[in-house]
């Protein structure tokens, strides 16, 4: 069941869902929170690269080029390319929640597509990594600091056995700056449960 403003205020006062910095009442609409553009973009180096082999996973070095935004200043996002971002926010789940993310409606009107891997696990801490592409036909700025996405709030049927905090597979914990992708648990573990 997604909750309700109402709710989400109720769980953030009780400190058992944290963002920080704290946010504003201007972030919580009725059914979600919204969440601010950090000022860390990274995107691929493909003057240097020109595959990324999910077998072998990303490069170390220089397959990734990251980008840091002065205030102010805003991030050209070209149409058909694609960048890393992360929220501004910094948050902790509990482990009987799941937070659903997705884009603002207003950016995906202009082509901007926010994306992420659907929804934050439970036990999950860390700033939301974000995969944002332009799909229109004129660049588009992007600034640190304005609203990138929502996400909504969602009790789980009970608490998680194994929250994400506690998984081995888990690769994105306590993440400060836009993590790029970890091949690694892509391809079965051949381990019996």
């Amino acid at each position: 069941m997604v909750l309700s403003d109402r709710d989400i205020k109720k769980l953030i006062r009780e400190k058992q869902l944290v963002f920080y910095p704290l946010l504003s009442d201007d972030q919580i609409g009725p059914a979600s929170v919204d969440l601010k553009l950090n000022n860390v973009f990274k995107t691929f180096n493909i003057a240097k690269h020109h595959l990324l082999d999910v077998r072998k996973g990303l490069p170390e070095g220089d397959f990734m080029v990251t980008h840091r935004i002065k205030k102010g200043e805003y991030f050209i996002l070209h149409p058909n390319n694609f960048v890393l971002v992360n929220t501004k926010e910094y948050i902790k789940v509990p482990d009987n929640i799941v937070l659903r993310v997705e884009g603002k409606s207003t950016l995906a009107r202009m082509g901007i597509l926010v994306h992420t891997a659907g929804f934050i696990d439970p036990g999950y801490e860390g700033t939301i990594t974000l995969e944002v592409s332009n799909q229109s036909d004129i660049p588009v700025a992007l600034y640190p600091g304005m609203y990138i996405c929502q996400v909504a709030v969602e009790n789980l049927s009970s608490r998680a056995e194994m929250p994400y905090n506690k998984r081995k597979k888990s690769l994105y914990s306590k993440a400060k700056e836009p993590l790029p992708a970890k091949t690694n648990n892509l391809f079965e573990n051949k381990r019996k449960i």
